[in-house]
């Protein structure tokens, strides 16, 4: 059992430490003590090296979290639901936990989706616009996010929620896709997608830490109205790939898995009005900034 002992340093707890909990327990090992929650223990060493405490613990299994109670006075929680149902069962078993300890957690801070707004056919959504998921897995982030929004002030705590829209970086663009010929939808039919470069997402985070405003919810994205054609079209200019074809929906819903469908058949602009609240410019406002520092070697 860790000891309960005080440290010069505030502690933090970091529940999934995929590649951007990575980032954040690097930039957060400066000034905080970081506890980092894997089920693999083979990833002991890559949590140490950048700073990180490592905690065994598995949130499916919550006979195996007893460890979290009381270990920090702010979580960041970047763990996605299970995979299956509506409810979001893993966060619920976290929170069970975090209600136990006796130093309670003061701020909480938890990575959702943009995709819990659903379809809105092109139009712009904002913080307050009413959530509408149209798939499981945006059922589960809005799940989430309901329960956050009681357990957090029945319990005195800070709750930031940051919804996050698609991801990019160096080693997360849609090369694969580009060379293997993926077709995008006409430009008539195609949707608007959000991003956000990890760099970015990571250091926003960490703001939030320290100011992340309570019960607030922030669109954590670039803010920028690109089509996902576009999208792809400007990687594959930046690195010397062939754009795809375009075809409509019809035809392209049989020819990707219904995953990727539901991605693509979703349409919004997400604004960021609230980001400046965060105090952290982003270093990529956009795709394209991103893509003129690249190497251009898929």
């Amino acid at each position: 059992m860790l000891p309960m002992q005080s440290f010069s340093k505030p502690s933090i707890l970091i529940i999934g430490c995929g590649d951007i909990g990575m980032r954040v327990a690097q930039q957060l090992s400066r000034s905080h003590r970081v506890f980092a929650l894997t089920s693999s223990k083979n990833r002991f060493q890559e949590l140490r090296d950048v700073g990180a405490i490592p905690i065994w613990g598995d949130l499916d299994k919550p006979e195996t979290l007893w460890r979290l109670s009381g270990l920090a006075q702010t979580v960041i929680h970047l763990a996605p639901p299970q995979n299956q149902g509506n409810r979001d069962y893993r966060t619920r078993n976290l929170l069970r936990i975090l209600a136990q300890g006796s130093n309670a957690v003061r701020r909480f801070i938890y990575i959702s989706t943009t995709g819990v707004y659903g379809d809105h056919k092109g139009a712009k959504v904002s913080e307050t616009t009413p959530v509408s998921p149209e798939s499981e897995r945006a059922y589960r982030r809005v799940d989430a996010e309901r329960v956050l929004r009681l357990w957090a002030p029945a319990h005195g705590v800070t709750l930031t929620i940051l919804r996050v829209p698609g991801i990019y970086a160096a080693n997360r663009l849609p090369i694969e896709r580009l060379q293997s010929q993926t077709p995008a939808l006409l430009p008539e039919e195609d949707a608007y997608s959000n991003h956000i470069h990890s760099d970015d997402l990571a250091r926003l985070i960490c703001a939030t830490v320290y100011h992340g405003k309570p019960q607030r919810i922030i669109n954590a994205c670039d803010g920028c109205e690109t089509k996902m054609g576009d999208y792809f079209d400007e990687v594959a200019d930046a690195y010397g790939l062939g754009r795809p074809s375009r075809k409509p929906a019809s035809e392209l819903q049989k020819l990707v898995s219904p995953m990727l469908w539901s991605f693509m058949r979703e349409s919004r602009r997400v604004t960021n009005t609230r980001l400046h609240e965060l105090k952290t410019p982003l270093r990529y406002p956009s795709v394209a900034d991103f893509l003129k520092t690249t190497s251009k070697n898929p």
